[in-house]
């Protein structure tokens, strides 16, 4: 848990190296019982999504950009991850990074029913896809991605599944499906655009899995 917390937000816990994989999505959880006081304020959304950027030291917006900045139908494999190592942002990360923040800000005012319940379970899911992409896709180039894909136990997958059912079921009936059957969806979507255009994952597709998520299911708790 502590390895978790480490990897997944700024704060200095000083954990040794271990398999954290499983913790993930209750990291989430945490961070959104750590925010979610702030919703009913004025701004209040608005800030959540600041400050969960903060906490997490930009890590999955960092993905979403290098993503968007790399994948075209035109480039090849190496082309693509070499692009996603350069810290640069370009047109298309910038243009990503606004649509994610815009969208899950308004969709997070726009928020119905117990908010102490969706916004822990919102973020516990996308860190629960973290795992669940990595744990059913093979890794693609060097790196943190690979070296986490690698390290993952074999029951990382099913752990992380268990617990984003959990965490769905906390947004109630019949939300707890929707919210199961986009991600879902998405997850699916996701996968098969990253293997056709890389072979694989990288860290940098799975922050940007972690975001799309987010937007997924803040939009289907918005509609509904």
């Amino acid at each position: 848990m502590r390895q978790a917390i480490q990897f997944l937000t700024i704060l200095p816990v000083n954990a040794p190296p271990g398999q954290s994989a499983w913790a993930f999505p209750l990291v989430g959880v945490l961070l959104g019982l750590a925010l979610a006081w702030l919703w009913p304020l004025k701004f209040g959304s608005l800030l959540i999504i600041i400050l969960l950027a903060v906490l997490t030291g930009g890590l999955h917006e960092d993905g979403l950009a290098d993503v968007f900045d790399a994948i075209r139908f035109y480039r090849t494999r190496e082309k693509m991850l070499l692009i996603m190592k350069d810290s640069r942002i370009g047109a298309h990360g910038a243009l990503a990074l606004m649509a994610s923040f815009v969208f899950r800000w308004q969709a997070l005012a726009a928020l119905q029913g117990d908010y102490w319940l969706r916004i822990p379970a919102v973020f516990g899911i996308s860190r629960a896809v973290i795992v669940l992409l990595a744990a059913t896709t093979p890794p693609a180039g060097e790196g943190l991605g690979r070296g986490f894909i690698e390290g993952l136990p074999s029951r990382a997958g099913s752990i992380a599944a268990v617990q984003a059912i959990v965490l769905a079921a906390m947004a109630g009936w019949p939300a707890a499906g929707v919210l199961l059957f986009a991600n879902t969806v998405a997850i699916l979507l996701i996968r098969r655009w990253f293997v056709t255009r890389l072979g694989g994952v990288t860290g940098d597709c799975l922050g940007a899995a972690c975001q799309v998520s987010e937007a997924v299911s803040l939009g289907v708790l918005a509609c509904l």
